[in-house]
């Protein structure tokens, strides 16, 4: 019996997290700057914080809640889908964050073996939860070479011809690692050719308040549309770790077999948690937008700092914390140039490779203030002028 012989098959063959290997690079590097994680700099609102470190001594903070949510924020959830998002016909589920509201859904509407659609470049975590559930027919599809949108013409070819139909059709609007929106008309087309064929279409809409340059975020909601969204890094709470769904009410059973998922993976989202996101929602989005409209110095900052690989080369920043760029021809292995870049120049990004785009990097503007952003940027900078005019050189 081999090493593996003895462990599942949908462990060992999904791919290693990226972050995981990122990590453990600059663990390895001494003065590293990090424009790898998917994080922002700032903590929840102090107000916030403020009145839930005085419920830590509170009995119900130590039991268990509602499988689906503390009442009163799915109460206050329904209201921000309704006013922000014009979501109207959704129920609401807490979750451990967005990745385990997409690992919920993918639990309850697939089954191993099913057929699943994505576009490359694709959030990594994504494509892990579909290999770790048993889903290994992936159908990866193009994304338009100058605006990253997903590929509506591909993705009809595809509904049309794939016999069984794909199960579920999944985007993250704004993108995830491309850093860009799928605008209105777009999203509401590959919204409309997932019902046509009969198949569901999931949102992640973690980054909705990152827009830029007048932008503005825009849902779809049908009973084929399951979105999900994030406090974490509106918020702030990357580490309090909680997310939701917004589901159709209305497809019977839906609700029922969620909270199957749910109960057995984390019983409930950690409930002073879910307090601490009851009050950011006190606070509001204008809070938020006050925190993101910075990003956009950063976003510039990163965007010159990128200039060395050419005019064409970096896509992306429209929305999310994320720019795109693509590495020069002869430098195909991104994660050996992710790792001089961290060895040689102190700065850290993600490989392309692992959202399925060999040759290119992501760049996350979002985790640094404004002076530490700079800093990486001339790093950034000569490390790309160095790459392309000399090589790699030790």
């Amino acid at each position: 019996m081999g090493s593996f012989g003895m462990l599942a098959r949908r462990a060992v063959l999904t791919e290693t997290p990226v972050m995981v290997q990122i990590q453990e690079l600059i663990r390895g590097v001494k003065d590293c700057i990090s424009l790898a994680q998917g994080v922002v700099y700032w903590q929840p609102p102090k107000q916030a914080l403020d009145k839930t470190k005085d419920l830590v001594w509170e009995p119900s903070i130590s039991r268990y809640g509602a499988d689906e949510g503390l009442p009163e924020l799915r109460e206050a959830l329904m209201k921000k889908l309704r006013a922000e998002n014009n979501l109207h016909k959704s129920s609401v589920m807490v979750t451990a964050g967005a990745n385990q509201a997409f690992v919920n859904l993918v639990l309850t509407l697939c089954d191993a073996g099913d057929s699943v659609v994505m576009f490359a470049p694709y959030y990594f975590n994504a494509y892990m939860s579909f290999q770790m559930t048993g889903v290994t027919d992936i159908l990866v599809g193009p994304s338009h070479p100058e605006t990253l949108h997903p590929d509506a013409d591909w993705l009809e070819m595809t509904l049309k011809n794939t016999v069984p139909i794909p199960k579920l059709v999944t985007v993250v609007n704004p993108g995830n690692p491309s850093g860009t929106y799928i605008p209105e008309p777009l999203l509401r087309r590959i919204s409309s050719l997932c019902k046509e064929a009969g198949c569901w279409l999931l949102v992640d809409n973690t980054y909705e308040y990152f827009m830029y340059d007048g932008r503005k975020h825009v849902c779809v909601e049908d009973d084929h549309v399951a979105n999900i969204f994030s406090f974490s890094k509106a918020y702030g709470m990357m580490g309090w770790r909680v997310g939701y769904i917004a589901y159709p009410s209305k497809v019977e059973g839906l609700a029922e077999q969620l909270l199957k998922v749910q109960d057995n993976i984390p019983i409930c989202a950690s409930i002073i948690s879910q307090r601490l996101a009851l009050h950011a929602l006190e606070v509001g989005p204008a809070w938020v937008t006050d925190q993101v409209k910075d990003l956009a110095k950063s976003r510039a900052l990163l965007t010159e700092a990128l200039s060395p690989l050419g005019e064409d080369a970096v896509k992306g920043g429209e929305g999310a914390i994320y720019l795109w760029a693509k590495l020069p021809e002869e430098h195909v292995d991104d994660f050996q140039v992710v790792r001089w870049l961290a060895r040689r120049h102190g700065v850290v990004l993600i490989p392309g490779s692992s959202s399925g785009c060999p040759g290119y990097v992501r760049v996350s503007f979002g985790g640094l203030k404004e002076d530490d952003c700079r800093a990486a940027s001339e790093r950034l900078r000569k490390g790309l002028e160095e790459l392309v005019s000399r090589g790699m050189v030790s």
